[in-house]
């Protein structure tokens, strides 16, 4: 039996006390409205409506019944509403992860969207590499993440990628800081700081190659986990950097310049378990696509090559 069906005819009756009108309201005819109440009354075994006379009546039963069955279909009205906002991702607690290098700018704009799209989301907001996002989506301890392509993790699904054009980092002092863009063959001698290879082992194994291919094959990788650190070994002298121009905004004394002959892209995008997804995620992942889109130039990635596809084809955009 639909109790709160049966509910809902009973109150539009005892509301009109005339079943032809009390029809008419609902959209139905007399008969099933009338068969409707008759069949509440049996689930009740009590009589709602008194048919004695010309006009309905509701019984003691029936009104007693009214008040409950108004603040019930209200609760219920109450719950749909409030699992709708759950369905939609607007309430709850999403668990999400960024890339520790994420400028604080990148979050305050994250967070502010997040907040007006779903005021009523909880976001926990972790500090994690592309390899722990990974690690962590898979094991379903992380709802959703920001992470760095290639992800080789199966069972995720990605939202829209963001291209973002990367140079090389060096001292202002340095003589290749006088020229306007910077060939990788130029660096010979030089060490490559970048972020250890167990935070984006893609990432770090196509940069590496892109390198070698293009004539330079660093003395030295050493590795740095935050920007200080970076721009303390590149000012330090014999090392340079490959990274978005943003970063070199944070250190005057760091230049940023284009790479020519290899142009290289880092690919960012949002990620999620593809299976039992939180209802939040893939509007997290469309915010986070714009944030980034909005944060600095970008390449637009082709439509046509989803993320998955092989690194090459995504990040070496020499043809």
């Amino acid at each position: 039996m639909d109790l709160l069906r049966h509910l809902r005819h009973f109150v539009v009756v005892a509301h009109e006390l005339h079943f032809g009108r009390a029809a008419e309201l609902l959209g139905m005819a007399q008969p099933p409205l009338s068969q409707s109440i008759q069949r509440l009354e049996r689930e009740l075994t009590v009589e709602l409506f008194d048919r004695s006379r010309r006009q309905v009546r509701l019984t003691t039963a029936g009104e007693l019944l009214l008040g409950e069955a108004e603040e019930l279909l209200a609760g219920a009205g109450r719950l749909r509403s409030l699992m709708g906002q759950v369905r939609a991702g607007e309430l709850g607690v999403l668990r999400a992860g960024v890339p520790p290098e994420t400028p604080a700018v990148t979050l305050r704009s994250l967070l502010d969207g997040l907040t007006s799209r779903a005021p009523g989301l909880d976001v926990e907001l972790h500090e994690l590499t592309t390899a722990e996002q990974a690690r962590m989506l898979t094991e379903r301890t992380l709802d959703v993440g920001l992470v760095h392509h290639p992800v080789t993790a199966d069972g995720l699904r990605f939202g829209t990628p963001v291209d973002v054009p990367l140079g090389v980092l060096l001292p202002r002092a340095s003589p290749l800081a006088r020229d306007r863009a910077v060939a990788l063959a130029s660096l010979a001698d030089l060490d490559l700081v970048t972020a250890p290879r167990a935070t984006a082992p893609g990432w770090h194994d196509h940069l590496l190659t892109v390198c070698r291919q293009h004539g330079w094959r660093p003395a030295r990788v050493r590795p740095a986990r935050n920007p200080e650190f970076l721009f303390g070994l590149v000012l330090a002298g014999g090392a340079v950097a490959v990274e978005p121009a943003t970063v070199a905004r944070r250190e005057p004394r760091i230049a940023w310049r284009p790479i020519t002959g290899a142009s290289l892209v880092r690919r960012t995008s949002a990620a999620w378990p593809d299976r039992s997804a939180h209802p939040a995620a893939p509007m997290f992942g469309q915010l986070a696509a714009e944030v980034l889109a909005d944060a600095e130039p970008v390449v637009p990635a082709p439509a046509s090559v989803p993320a998955a596809r092989p690194w090459p084809v995504l990040f070496d955009m020499t043809g």
